[in-house]
């Protein structure tokens, strides 16, 4: 069967990387195929054609996936889901696609949320033949104030202040790592991303 996921960022963004990663790991025997917007007004503003496009090609269903909060960060104005999903709508109504193929996943916060989940990955990750760095799960990801701000911490009081997480260089390898989905059920925006792929809960 074949997945489709309409996705703010580049055609090498964090965002298809750590998704790509994770549809792989859920559901394995499907074929995942994206579209990327960018950034998530082109995403909210385009994603009706995309998934119209989408559903043509053979998909089956089709995920959009975006971050609460963009890529520029203003903490002065909070974004508001009920405000993307209502403009998300109109774009899939204006090209007449089928809701009920479509399914939407907002991060709360952004991608990174999922990522702090499990400090065991970060951990790894950071760690070297001569020092071993142990990070901490985070018990409420989807309510850390930007989230990619404290990854870097992480990274800079781990390995130095010049070392600083990039998302389209570490998120993928970032997700690799984690070993199981226990940590990251601590996101309900997880949890959500899971249900809607498989049917069931994460427990």
């Amino acid at each position: 069967m074949k997945l489709g996921f309409i996705l703010e960022c580049g055609p090498q963004g964090a965002d298809l990387k750590v998704c790509k990663n994770l549809v792989g790991r859920i559901r394995p025997a499907d074929e995942f195929v994206a579209i990327t917007l960018d950034n998530k007004p082109k995403l909210i503003s385009g994603c009706g054609e995309a998934a119209k496009q989408l559903i043509k090609s053979g998909c089956e269903t089709v995920y959009i996936i975006w971050d609460l909060f963009p890529d520029w960060r203003d903490d002065r104005t909070r974004p508001c889901m009920k405000e993307d999903r209502d403009n998300i709508f109109d774009s899939l109504n204006a090209a007449q696609v089928p809701l009920d193929r479509v399914h939407l996943v907002c991060i709360e916060q952004e991608l990174e949320s999922w990522l702090i989940a499990d400090g065991r990955a970060i951990s790894s990750f950071l760690s070297t033949q001569t020092r071993q760095v142990t990070i901490g799960h985070e018990r409420r990801p989807d309510q850390v104030q930007n989230p990619k701000k404290k990854l870097n911490r992480h990274f800079t009081q781990s390995r130095g202040g010049s070392f600083n997480y990039i998302d389209y260089m570490h998120a993928e390898k970032l997700v690799a790592l984690i070993p199981d989905f226990q940590k990251l059920k601590k996101s309900e925006t997880f949890k959500r991303f899971y249900f809607k792929l498989t049917g069931t809960q994460l427990t």
